[in-house]
């Protein structure tokens, strides 16, 4: 199970400077005005050999003080339930603040490990000052500066350093696992009661039954593997965000923890930014994918057009990677539904699809030599040898070039799509790599 790290605090202490700082990226906006940071931000991290995920909640702010407060309680109390490790962040500038000592009073609470991290200590001086945020009861300080990195080794230290140890997982690991992932509403309870038959049913009007993924075993008609369910997500409270939250932080720990990802879209609501959220996240994890157009019986006209105009429309929102099934199913009336497992299983076989070296030569050594990587500064690039790398989650192929550093993006896209032509990778993300020959 995938370890999730949350970064919370009142805004403009620095969340996602640190965000950024710790995932190696420019993801998170920066910028001195509180509350930049609306959505949630997700990113991987790996130190010591050991990978987990961070997620920078944002900063609500709302111009009346008790609302706001009750929004930073929210933000804490979601942080609380889902993470692993809580990163509390505090302003050595500012000095300790009475929201400070708010979320620091249900942080101890809570039975999580919380670390309390003292940002903007720009200089050693600087240090001294964030004594006072021992009055927090939290225990020690990490003092860092997420602006020019100062400490944050020592940070992510202490932060692997809390994970507990991996229960050994008990499921047996050769058996696919498929995730229902999808918005809260587009029909993931419904159709996983489909598959599993109703007497299986673990899906009640209470928001928030399924807390954990559940892994239920399918064995029948032919299939065996694993169903993680991500259903239960939260009632909208006040906060019309923190639903959006828990549903991508309940779609992280199952996406992490599948092989193929059924993404679940509502067709009478269309493609929307929660979706290519979640479809984002399946992409930077590389999963498998195959995406469900739900809610089929409610669309009046059913028509071979409408279908196709509903696939272009999904296929150009999340581009560059269009190779993947769609298929149109209500969980109501049943339509399709067991098509689903068919392409799940399909796009599970793909991604141990195994291209022998020979063959692959054969095939890509023509096209590459009728169409060269463009030359860049008058040096011609050759690539004369490439094959697909062995014991790859996903497939990887390497091809072995003269001048690596100059083939670009478009090139790599243009050897990916004549490998999809050919072989079928339908569903599989893939990793292309230009090597030194």
């Amino acid at each position: 199970m995938g370890n999730l790290v949350a970064i919370v605090g009142r805004p403009n202490v620095g969340k996602s400077t640190l965000f950024n700082r710790l995932t190696e990226t420019k993801q998170a906006i920066i910028s001195d005005e509180a509350g930049t940071t609306r959505d949630r931000q997700y990113g991987r991290c790996l130190w010591c050999g050991k990978e987990f995920s961070l997620v920078d909640t944002g900063g609500w702010v709302v111009n009346s003080d008790d609302v706001f407060e009750e929004a930073i309680r929210d933000q804490v109390t979601l942080a609380m339930d889902e993470a692993d490790v809580i990163l509390f962040v505090v302003d050595v500038m500012n000095g300790l603040t009475d929201l400070d000592d708010e979320m620091a009073s249900m942080l101890r609470r809570s039975k999580k490990p919380v670390l309390v991290v003292a940002n903007k200590v720009d200089t050693y001086e600087m240090q001294y000052s964030a004594a006072e945020f021992y009055s927090l009861g939290l225990g020690d300080m990490h003092c860092i500066s997420a602006a020019n990195g100062s400490g944050t080794g020592d940070l992510l230290d202490a932060i692997v350093s809390k994970f507990v140890k991996d229960a050994e997982e008990a499921p047996e690991e050769n058996i696919p696992r498929f995730a229902v992932v999808g918005r809260p509403n587009a029909g993931k309870s419904s159709i996983i009661n489909v598959f599993l038959g109703e007497e299986r049913n673990i899906v009640t009007n209470i928001a928030g039954t399924t807390r954990d993924s559940i892994l239920t075993r399918y064995n029948k008609f032919g299939f065996d593997f694993y169903l993680v369910d991500t259903a239960g997500i939260r009632k909208k409270s006040k906060v019309s965000e923190d639903i959006e939250y828990y549903s991508v932080l309940r779609s992280i720990r199952a996406i992490e923890n599948s092989d193929v990802c059924i993404l679940m879209i509502d067709a009478t609501r269309g493609i929307e930014s929660q979706d290519l959220n979640i479809f984002s996240i399946i992409q930077r994890n590389q999963k498998g994918l195959v995406v469900v157009v739900n809610k089929w019986d409610l669309v009046e006209d059913k028509s071979e057009k409408v279908m196709k105009f509903f696939e272009n429309a999904i296929r150009e929102r999340v581009a560059p990677f269009v190779d993947f099934p769609i298929i149109f199913t209500s969980a109501v009336t049943k339509q399709r539904v067991f098509k689903v497992l068919e392409m799940a299983k399909e796009v599970y076989l793909h991604t141990k699809t195994k291209v022998s070296t020979a063959k692959f030569n054969e095939e890509m050594l023509p096209i590459i030599e009728a169409y060269p990587p463009p030359s860049i500064k008058g040096k011609y690039i050759k690539i004369k040898y490439c094959m697909q790398l062995p014991e790859k989650r996903v497939p990887t192929f390497l091809f072995f070039a003269n001048l690596p550093q100059y083939v670009r993006e478009p090139y790599r896209r243009f050897l990916e799509n004549k490998i999809r032509e050919r072989w079928n990778f339908s569903g599989v993300p893939m990793n292309i790599f230009i090597r030194q020959k």
